[in-house]
């Protein structure tokens, strides 16, 4: 571990990560205006409403899906926190960097992007204030990871 401390302003970055995630889980992302397998028309989806509706028609994968969309993302960002509180063991680092690798909030927002921009005949998608706080979650915690690995050489 470096002898440098962490500056305050990462560790405000971590509080207001482990804030916002939580929001985004909740936040519209997308207003449906066709119906689909799991929503009926006019449905706001979030990231909780889609685990939801996962759960009703596949729970295994609705389990694997809220341990890497939402377990992981905390986890990793409670482990950048203790690091730059220098609370956490080196020892413990390894499996940190795992669970950072994990963390698939990242992939359940590209999935999302992805399912957008295909495009649904006789269909309408409307994004929500919610994919952008998502997606700023997503990033900033990439951004938090990348540093906080910068500064530890």
């Amino acid at each position: 571990m470096t002898d440098r401390p962490y500056p305050r302003l990462l560790l405000l970055a971590d509080a207001v990560l482990l804030a916002a995630l939580p929001v985004a889980w909740f936040a519209p992302l997308m207003t449906v205006k066709v119906t689909l397998k799991f929503w009926a028309e006019g449905t706001d989806l979030s990231v909780v409403s889609t685990l939801q509706g996962v759960w009703g028609s596949d729970p295994a994968l609705a389990l694997v899906l809220t341990f890497f969309a939402v377990l992981a993302p905390v986890a990793k960002v409670s482990g950048l926190a203790l690091i730059h509180l220098g609370l956490l063991s080196v020892r413990v680092e390894p499996a940190l960097y795992l669970i950072g690798r994990l963390a698939m909030a990242d992939v359940f927002l590209i999935a999302v992007y992805v399912a957008l921009f295909k495009g649904l005949d006789g269909g309408r998608i409307t994004i929500g204030w919610g994919m952008w706080l998502f997606t700023a979650c997503v990033v900033g915690s990439l951004a938090l990871s990348l540093i906080t690995e910068r500064l530890r050489r």
